[in-house]
């Protein structure tokens, strides 16, 4: 089983270091750190939705009783955090709307852990706010400088 399904058989340390079984996004958590901060520091990503998105399902786990550690090192966060959420096209363009569409990645991927059937859930709710994007971009557009709406 991999550490989702069965978490009390892995350590923080193995998690961390990638010493244990799994598919690619589930082993090494450093590496996939390194290779955010790395995306980070090349201003290729912003860092709003991966901090968002990971600090989210690291706050509602941890409320939830669940070793936040564990949820964010292992399974498929971190490559989801980093690689996926931050697509260009898909993502929202203001810094309000990123901030928006991680907190709403991590909330869907903390209930789905916690409360479906699956182990992981990060995939669906990277597409599901996929699908809500446009209504975010339509929501958090800045205004510019004087404007007013027009009177009916």
């Amino acid at each position: 089983p991999t550490p989702l399904a069965d978490a009390t058989k892995y350590t923080i340390n193995k998690l961390f270091f990638g010493m244990h079984p799994g598919t690619i996004c589930e082993t090494s958590a450093i590496l996939l750190i390194i290779g955010g901060i790395y995306l980070i520091l090349r201003r290729v990503i912003s860092p709003i939705i991966p901090a968002a998105f990971i600090g989210t399902v690291f706050l509602f786990s941890w409320i939830l009783g669940a070793n936040p550690f564990t949820a964010i090192f292992s399974g498929g966060l971190l490559l989801g955090a980093f690689f996926m959420a931050t697509d260009y096209v898909t993502s929202p363009t203001f810094n309000w709307g990123k901030l928006i569409f991680g907190i709403g990645c991590g909330i869907i991927t903390v209930v789905i852990r916690h409360f479906a059937a699956l182990p992981e859930g990060v995939s669906y709710s990277i597409l599901v706010m996929n699908l809500l994007v446009p209504h975010i971009n339509t929501v958090t557009t800045p205004k510019p400088f004087g404007w007013e709406a027009k009177k009916k």
